[in-house]
């Protein structure tokens, strides 16, 4: 199969052109404007891998690499695909951490790939980030990032704050699993970590953890940041309010849906 034979497979496969040039330039070695002018080169596995990705198989899973926040990370079935949504997050830390003087403290809960913390660093360099995850194999891709990208972060295996004993950090932000389990967007997530999509029942059993647990492991004046559903901000709010959190806020996504809500710990 020629180059050419691909894009026409891919558009009666019903697959965009970018994805599919995204993927033919993996297979090939290429970039897009050698593929416009190699259209009779042979791209070999390319029938196969096009069916996969319209069968709905995630494009990142069969390149291997996604890109997040300026950064190139590899991903794998046991991480979660970082999405661009979730860089809202990531800029929202990082305006709070340019108003903070030396080396802040930084912890992500639940890292997977390790986008958040990476992307952190990278911005950040002087900051110092702690990265979490319950997940072994979820972890050595994360560190394996790391390492590939020279950004130092300090890597533990354990759930939530398990692993974090006595230390208390600046700034602790999270996209933990909040998809309800009768979600019907769910099914269409089945090549991705269930475990790193939704807690079950309503979705809101992790953030609730979180926040509950989260001001033991803060210092004064420091942040919890969480990414979540578009529908359970008012529910955080009043998590937040209740919790004692003394200020609050929300941060929306690029199509204006609550992306991230927020509470700071007067401690």
């Amino acid at each position: 199969m020629t180059v050419d034979d691909a894009l026409a497979l891919a558009r009666q496969l019903g697959v965009e052109r970018g994805d599919a040039q995204t993927l033919l330039s993996h297979l090939t070695g290429q970039n897009r404007t050698w593929l416009v002018t190699h259209g009779d080169a042979p791209a070999p596995g390319a029938e196969a891998a096009l069916r996969r990705l319209a069968a709905g198989e995630p494009l990142a899973h069969l390149t291997g690499w996604q890109p997040f926040h300026g950064l190139l990370l590899q991903v794998t079935p046991s991480t979660l695909i970082p999405r661009p949504d979730t860089e809202t997050l990531v800029d929202w830390a990082l305006e709070l951490l340019a108003d903070l003087p030396g080396q802040p403290r930084v912890v992500d809960l639940g890292t997977g790939s390790g986008a958040i913390a990476l992307a952190i660093k990278a911005a950040c360099p002087r900051a110092q980030l702690t990265a979490v995850d319950f997940s072994a194999d979820a972890l050595a891709v994360a560190r394996a990032n790391g390492e590939r990208l020279a950004l130092d972060v300090d890597w533990r295996f354990g759930s939530w704050f398990e692993p974090l004993a006595g230390q208390r950090f600046d700034l602790i932000v999270s996209n933990p699993p909040y998809i309800a389990s009768d979600d019907p967007h769910l099914p269409a997530l089945r090549h991705e970590p269930i475990t790193a999509l939704t807690p079950g029942a309503d979705g809101m059993a992790d953030l609730h953890t979180l926040i509950d647990a989260a001001p033991q492991h803060l210092a004064p004046g420091g942040w919890l940041l969480l990414e979540h559903g578009w529908d359970q901000a008012d529910a955080l709010a009043l998590r937040l309010g209740a919790r004692g959190y003394a200020r609050q806020a929300l941060r929306r996504d690029l199509a204006g849906r609550a992306r991230a809500s927020g509470g700071r710990w007067a401690g």
